[in-house]
């Protein structure tokens, strides 16, 4: 690590968030993890998902082992300055097709509602006649 860290905005870090060009901030830290896009275990998706916040908590609820802390130190480039952290930061939903945990359509839907009980009543009916004495 740098004996005199660079201390360097959040709006500076936030601008290095593409595949080619990736910063994060962990624990007040800055790393370039650009190198590190290709080899991440997780895919280049969960780093690039971490850019443009603090992304301590998302590093640390995957329970990192002490050789990829170790690793760290090779990507680090500084700090950040805590001042210019946003408190909130606003969510951008990803843009995808909104999810749907019901994959039926509606009118199929509607058209065993009405087939549903027909069926029934026929196979009421049915039974009634083959049972019925001759």
């Amino acid at each position: 690590m740098a004996s005199d860290p660079k201390l360097l905005a959040f709006e500076e870090v936030n601008n290095h968030n593409k595949t080619k060009d990736c910063w994060l901030i962990i624990s007040g830290k800055v790393y370039d993890v650009t190198p590190f896009m290709d080899d991440h275990p997780g895919g280049d998706e969960v780093l690039l998902s971490a850019t443009g916040k603090d992304a301590t908590n998302d590093f640390e609820d995957v329970g990192h082992s002490d050789s990829a802390r170790e690793m760290m130190e090779k990507y680090y480039i500084g700090e950040v300055d805590q001042s210019t952290v946003p408190l909130k930061r606003n969510y951008t939903p990803p843009q995808q097709a909104p999810y749907n945990p019901d994959k039926t359509p509606d009118f199929v839907i509607k058209i065993l509602q009405i087939l549903v009980p027909l069926l029934i009543l026929g196979l009421a009916f049915a039974v009634r006649q083959y049972t019925k004495e001759k």
